[in-house]
């Protein structure tokens, strides 16, 4: 299968030819000895202003970085400007099926009417896997929203290098897993975390131990032979931010319902904006990749 070939080669390449991709990156030190591939993925930009501008944050230090969009949300376009104008960023589609905060809501591409088995009577996306797994869901509108997200995303003229999928629910049955599968062939697209790499996030890591959990976790943690995939959620704590209720996770609000995704998403933007981060990821120890290498 061509995925698996795709999968093959990039580990052969990133694990034995050394410097092959990366030795024009000024965040790769040329020096001999083992470097550790490390791969930073940015999820749900586009979602609204706040993740687009914490991307352009991150663009202007000048790593690779591999930013996944939500083209179901309304501030996509924003964030397809800010991506053509960092084009050492991998762009990739966030495929959706979950809407999930208690009042910021969206919805199909394709719209309400012609998906009708994949949102709620409001014509919004389920809130959780759980939820959408449980309705009468149609396999066939499934593949016609997610290959219109995908291709919402090649219109817009990025170059799309690969897919990944918004809480997993694209791929949490194997008969949506091969939907994906199949899409991703079709569209020569990567499938992020189905190329064998070794998987960290600091999603659900309390909101004053992420710094000392990231850099545990690259000084101490990864693997030579393996990219090291590192998932960052991250946004300005703007006002948009600071109201978004998590209708699923427990950890991203207080006892008494108050949110704290904003604090979260802000602290690991901190993190990888920091002094010390950016000078240990510019320091010869780590290949910096993205998807589109």
């Amino acid at each position: 299968m061509k995925l698996n070939c795709l999968k093959i080669l990039f580990i052969v390449i990133c694990t034995l030819s050394g410097n092959l991709f990366f030795n024009n990156n000024p965040a790769v030190a040329s020096d001999s000895g083992e470097k550790y591939p490390l791969l930073l993925r940015v999820d749900d930009i586009g979602m609204n202003h706040a993740t687009n501008t914490a991307l352009k944050a991150l663009a202007e230090t000048g790593i690779p970085l591999s930013a996944s969009v939500m083209f179901t949300c309304a501030w996509y376009e924003e964030a397809v400007e800010i991506l053509e104008e960092n084009p050492h960023i991998a762009v990739g589609v966030h495929l959706t099926l979950n809407s999930e905060w208690k009042y910021y809501k969206w919805g199909p591409v394709l719209g309400p009417e012609a998906v009708p088995t994949l949102v709620n009577k409001e014509g919004h996306f389920y809130p959780s896997t759980t939820e959408f797994l449980e309705q009468e869901y149609n396999l066939d509108e499934v593949r016609r929203e997610l290959e219109a997200q995908i291709n919402r995303a090649i219109n817009t003229g990025l170059d799309i290098d690969y897919i990944d999928f918004h809480m997993r629910t694209a791929v949490a049955t194997p008969e949506l897993e091969q939907i994906v599968f199949d899409l991703a062939e079709e569209y020569d697209l990567r499938m992020s975390m189905y190329m064998d790499e070794a998987y960290k996030t600091l999603f659900d890591t309390p909101i004053d131990e992420k710094k000392s959990d990231f850099l545990d976790h690259i000084q101490n943690n990864l693997i030579v032979d393996k990219v090291n995939l590192v998932v960052i959620h991250a946004a300005f704590s703007h006002p948009e931010m600071e109201v978004l209720i998590d209708l699923n996770n427990p950890v991203m609000n207080t006892e008494d319902g108050r949110p704290l995704t904003a604090t979260h998403r802000q602290q690991e933007l901190d993190v990888l904006l920091s002094t010390e981060v950016q000078a240990l990821l510019k320091s010869g120890k780590f290949q910096l990749v993205n998807y589109r290498m």
